[in-house]
């Protein structure tokens, strides 16, 4: 149990991802907190970044202070409009070069999205750096062939009193 508690963790957050499963299947948010614990899991954590979309109205700001209060490093960016009046805000290219950067210094990484585009780089990163790559999603929405090449997978839809709110 010692050596599980000196593992070195950086948890990397997709809000997005996040954000939208909970919306769309239980009509709730994230407890973000709560799951920055369980990625934790009593382990030491080097670095948690979450990474946001801001609009042009920036009612997001008091949600992003709170997860800097919540031990979250905050990464944002505008969300593109284009002529068309199509919209575009992801971060996956910036949430892979990070976990790219972090992995060598880790000995788990935690992604919090179900998102199967990060498929590739979980396999990169388990077997160029020996490093731990963990999910943290809601099932119903998630990629099944990330949850499979996962070292590790928490269900969040199978605690919603834990890391859901209201």
């Amino acid at each position: 149990m010692a050596k599980f508690a000196e593992q070195r963790v950086g948890v990397l957050v997709d809000i997005s991802n996040l954000y939208y499963s909970a919306r769309v299947l239980y009509g709730k948010k994230v407890n973000y907190r709560n799951i920055l614990e369980a990625a934790a899991g009593g382990r030491k954590l080097i670095r948690a970044i979450a990474y946001g979309i801001k609009t042009a109205e920036a009612t997001e700001e008091k949600f992003f202070e709170a997860l800097e209060k919540s031990g979250y490093e905050v990464k944002t960016k505008d969300l593109q409009i284009f002529p068309d009046g199509s919209k575009k805000g992801d971060w996956d290219v910036g949430i892979a070069v990070d976990a790219i950067k972090m992995a060598p210094k880790l000995d788990a990484l935690v992604l919090l999205s179900g998102d199967g585009d990060y498929v590739s780089l979980a396999e990169y990163i388990q077997n160029t750096y020996g490093c731990r790559v963990e999910v943290i999603a809601f099932a119903e929405s998630a990629s099944a062939k990330l949850i499979d090449i996962a070292d590790d997978f928490i269900n969040l839809s199978s605690d919603k009193r834990r890391f859901l709110i209201s």
